[in-house]
């Protein structure tokens, strides 16, 4: 059962691979703005991942889609420190060209245009032979990983 908290971020309980943390030692979590800021802003609940489950990457665009909805809001006097702390947490990619190209071209289903850049991102990390899942609370962007048989990590599982 979801709380209101999981249904307004869109995180359910049982998807992705039905794998729990303690399941696997994971080597590499990309991390979508979803679950950082689901961290940030749910009050009831909060997404489980961190640096023990594994290395956290995102692509630069985390930061900035952490803080728009926080200026937007005018709560970033009141949450910036708790911002920053998923932000220092994770290792950030930069997006070159070769990102906008395979979000262009390699993905199979329509998709937010953000979203194609960090799921490019997390293509070039698993072309590099990472062992790579997606943690996201977006459902729309794990539909359209599951059509590119990209491994999910269940930010819910205890």
């Amino acid at each position: 059962m979801r709380t209101a908290a999981q249904a307004r971020t869109g995180c359910q309980s049982g998807r992705g691979s039905g794998r729990t943390r303690r399941d696997q030692a994971r080597s590499v979590i990309y991390l979508d703005t979803s679950v950082a800021l689901a961290w940030l802003l749910t009050e009831d609940w909060r997404p489980q991942v961190s640096v023990r489950d594994g290395t956290l990457v995102s692509n630069r665009l985390l930061e900035c889609e952490i803080w728009t909805p926080l200026h937007s809001r005018s709560i970033a006097d009141s949450h910036g420190e708790a911002a920053r702390q998923p932000i220092g947490r994770v290792a950030l990619l930069e997006l070159t060209p070769r990102d906008l190209v395979r979000a262009l071209d390699a993905i199979p289903a329509p998709l937010r245009t953000l979203d194609s850049l960090h799921l490019a991102s997390f293509a070039y990390l698993a072309d590099q032979g990472q062992n790579v899942e997606l943690a996201s609370c977006d459902q729309r962007m794990n539909e359209v990983a599951r059509e590119m048989d990209i491994q999910l990590f269940n930010p819910e599982a205890a």
